[in-house]
């Protein structure tokens, strides 16, 4: 049994997830395919266009045998420790020969280069040094891997390249699973143009954003009531057919509005003092005073984001720690974590012949598999807070929290859509 693993967000589910599937069949016709996929809230500390469960039942609809979720306390932060949680998970299936991933450098010996280099002890060294500095991590990294590896900045400021980079860092610790690398095709990660052969994830959900508001001021009718001719036509050309089916009948209200988190973030500020803000994960070097200057004065959320981004603090990051703020994520228990890593695989949906899989994992005792949330944590032990949890319960109420906020900030939701409730989807 060949098992081929991939990390994603899904956000949403377009052609060129298909395209590396089908890449991915053309090299392997007999892999199972299991996917690592965000849950609530993506990488850059936004919550995700359609709920976890919608977009694993699309995943699979698209060709994935399995979709687990991947931790909230992985997902929604930096590309590696995105990467790093997305590759321990699939090593602890104990199953997975091979991870693929897509990046826009079609070569994987140039990127084993330059992952070999922002390991070197030189590039570490000086990496801290330019941190302290006050240059942001990612800008540091992508001027000192540039130098190391003799490699063009501009390869470097890809996020699937560097996300790819990530991949190859942390599997050097999983000698077991090898890499394949399958080129992008099509528009790069920040197109904005939805006309694009393989349009960005980026623009499409632009696009659905953009639809959103009008829809809000037209008394939320459907968002493509919203779209011109044009524009309709090439969101219907870049998703798979499932897809554009579950999204064209969307209402702006079925979308997270992320202008909903503004006023929870101005009552916490008004009573959380510094030392409290100080404790929270990546909360430090004075950004504690810098959010609470901005939320003062902010009208909007994206008006937040704006204001208090700077160089040393990107607005991925901004996003992230405003997420982790919410939810009470401290930097104590994101440290306690991510030593221990991923507990469990959690499974979101399932296809036939992923069923052979999850019969494998569970033979072979690895991890736990949890397909009901309460037999693993009830919202009762929830509700007494983290401390009084094991370590594998608290990284499962962090997911089930995210879950919960995303659903505050949804104004249209169905209720039963949460942890405690809804079972993974099994396809026959």
């Amino acid at each position: 049994m060949h098992v081929t693993g991939i990390i994603a967000e899904y956000n949403p589910f377009h052609n060129g997830h298909r395209y590396q599937l089908e890449q991915i069949r053309a090299l392997h016709p007999r892999s199972i395919v299991v996917a690592v996929i965000s849950g609530s809230f993506v990488q850059r500390g936004q919550a995700a266009l359609l709920d976890k469960w919608q977009r694993a039942e699309l995943a699979i609809a698209g060709g994935c045998d399995l979709v687990l979720e991947l931790p909230f306390t992985f997902a929604c932060r930096s590309a590696q420790d995105f990467a790093r949680g997305g590759v321990r998970l699939l090593a602890r299936l104990g199953c997975v020969d091979t991870l693929a991933f897509g990046a826009e450098c079609p070569s994987l010996a140039t990127l084993k280069e330059i992952a070999a280099a922002v390991d070197s002890d030189a590039v570490q060294t000086q990496l801290h040094e330019r941190i302290k500095d006050g240059a942001s991590y990612a800008q540091a990294l992508t001027e000192l891997t540039a130098a190391a590896a003799d490699a063009d900045t501009a390869l470097l400021h890809e996020p699937n390249n560097i996300l790819a980079i990530e991949y190859l860092r942390a599997l050097k610790k999983t000698p077991a699973i090898e890499p394949l690398l399958i080129p992008r095709a099509g528009a790069s990660y920040h197109s904005t143009d939805i006309a694009a052969t393989n349009a960005s994830a980026s623009a499409i959900r632009q696009l659905l954003h953009k639809a959103a508001a009008a829809a809000r001021i037209a008394d939320g009718r459907l968002l493509a009531a919203q779209l011109t001719e044009r524009d309709y036509a090439a969101l219907r050309e870049s998703l798979p057919p499932a897809v554009f089916t579950n999204i064209r009948q969307l209402t702006a209200a079925q979308l997270p509005d992320h202008d909903r988190l503004l006023l929870p973030l101005q009552a916490l500020m008004l009573r959380t003092d510094n030392a409290a803000l100080r404790k929270l994960a990546g909360i430090n070097e004075g950004l504690e005073n810098r959010l609470r200057d901005c939320l003062q004065t902010a009208a909007t959320y994206d008006e937040l984001l704006s204001t208090a981004t700077t160089k040393r603090y990107p607005q991925s990051r901004i996003a992230r720690t405003l997420i982790h703020l919410l939810l009470g994520v401290t930097q104590a228990q994101i440290d306690a974590i991510d030593k221990s890593g991923p507990l469990y695989a959690r499974i979101l949906a399932c296809g036939p012949r992923g069923r052979n899989l999850l019969r494998h994992i569970k033979k072979a005792e690895t991890i736990p598999l949890i397909t009901k949330t309460s037999a693993y944590l009830t919202s009762t032990q929830r509700a007494q807070g983290l401390a009084t949890l094991s370590p594998l319960q608290q990284q499962l109420a962090l997911d089930t929290k995210a879950t919960e906020l995303r659903q505050l900030i949804t104004p249209q939701t169905n209720k039963k859509r949460n942890d405690f409730q809804q079972s993974p989807r099994f396809f026959t």
